[in-house]
């Protein structure tokens, strides 16, 4: 699993989007900078309580919402997931599995 800097800043990040708040607003709001937000959703970076607490309000969810990311997976547990996953289906999700992949792969 992710190390807690890595998790805490994705979902910093996610809550954000979901309200659709861009990094300035939100630095705006607790009093910080562009830099160091990123720094923080990018995991390289840990914040004090009193900026856990400004993210948190300016975010309007509980400090707790914070650190709730079980849901938030690694490349690899993705991955391991996802083979888990395919194991199970029949030929025909199979079959639809491998053209969405293929349509996937084409639209870079």
């Amino acid at each position: 699993m992710a190390d807690i800097k890595a998790l805490l800043g994705a979902r910093i990040k996610e809550l954000r989007k979901s309200k659709n708040i861009t990094q300035e607003e939100l630095v705006e709001i607790i009093g910080s900078d562009t830099n160091n937000l990123s720094r923080i959703e990018n995991g390289k970076k840990f914040m004090s309580a009193e900026k856990l607490e400004k993210i948190a309000a300016a975010l309007n969810v509980d400090i707790k919402d914070l650190f709730d990311f079980g849901h938030i997976l690694s490349n690899d547990e993705l991955k391991t997931k996802i083979i888990s996953d395919i194991n199970t289906l029949s030929p025909k999700q199979l079959m639809y599995i491998y053209k969405s992949l293929k349509n996937l792969k084409e639209l870079d």
